[in-house]
């Protein structure tokens, strides 16, 4: 199943209508204006380490979560790298019989390279890796976004994902953030990536009471499962733009050559003069 939804991660899911295409076009709102609160979601107050306010777009339409792909301001060479890091509320057999949904060394490479970057984590991973949540979440280098809790799908049909109706979804971003706490990650943020990034007007306006902004993207690196590191980099070194979101994984089992093409993508892009900055900052611009 994972192996579906990390395919299917690059692509996105689910027929564009009209209130999706207007959520789309929400503006940024005051810094923190549209922060989580203590209830489920990142704590109001900031916390040492953490991002002071970071900002949120303005509603869509009817109240839609917002959902933010690329940067408006497409002159400046700024670009995000984000990592999933999936799992399933399902695969804790999985992971006690030696399969790796983490990635140390893609952690210490980032570190290594100075690469400020965003990791969409779900609440079971972070409950399966504490520790590293914890390293990743108080790390200025890191924020830490909501990835849900169980990576089930918020709409259906989603790479054959069990779909949760509207109050088991909105009660799943919740449990994601409390999982963060818990783990004592302060560098959360109130952004949200839809698992399988299949979402529809019903997802939505299932999470807006949330107040996170959705996060997707516009370049998809083709990690997952990928076996040849310098493919991965040509496709994302060929797609990037000003202001791009890049997409890959925080996975070893099912993204393993992903460290080994980040040691690529980044020199490379340096070298063209980009600048690797987190969501936070995209969408503060």
């Amino acid at each position: 199943m994972l192996g579906a939804v990390l395919a299917g991660c690059g692509g996105g899911a689910g027929a564009p209508d009209a209130g999706r295409e207007a959520a789309r076009m929400g503006t940024p709102a005051a810094a923190g204006s549209a922060s989580p609160s203590a209830s489920g979601s990142p704590a109001a107050a900031p916390q040492a380490g953490a991002p002071a306010k970071p900002p949120t777009m303005a509603p869509g339409p009817n109240g839609l979560t917002p959902v933010f792909e690329r940067a408006k301001q497409q002159t400046d060479k700024t670009v995000a790298l984000t990592f999933d890091a999936d799992m399933t509320s399902d695969q804790g057999p999985r992971a006690e019989g030696g399969e790796h949904f983490d990635n140390p060394a893609l952690i210490s490479t980032l570190r290594t390279l100075k690469v400020p970057s965003t990791i969409f984590m779900t609440g079971r991973w972070a409950e399966e890796y504490p520790d590293q949540a914890k390293s990743i979440g108080t790390d200025p280098n890191f924020e830490i976004a909501n990835h849900s809790y169980s990576h089930h799908a918020f709409t259906s049909p989603c790479y054959g994902l069990p779909a949760l109706d509207a109050a088991a979804a909105r009660a799943d971003v919740d449990r994601a953030f409390a999982a963060f706490r818990q783990a004592g990650a302060v560098n959360t943020v109130p952004y949200f990536r839809f698992p399988g990034g299949c979402y529809d007007d019903q997802a939505l306006r299932a999470v807006s009471t949330a107040k996170v902004t959705a996060v997707q993207w516009d370049v998809v690196s083709g990690d997952a499962f990928a076996k040849d590191p310098a493919a991965v980099a040509e496709q994302v070194l060929a797609a990037v733009k000003p202001g791009s979101v890049v997409v890959m994984h925080c996975t070893r089992s099912a993204a393993p050559v992903t460290e080994e093409a980040v040691q690529r993508i980044v020199p490379e892009l340096r070298k063209r003069g980009y600048r690797f900055v987190k969501v936070s900052e995209l969408i503060g611009k």
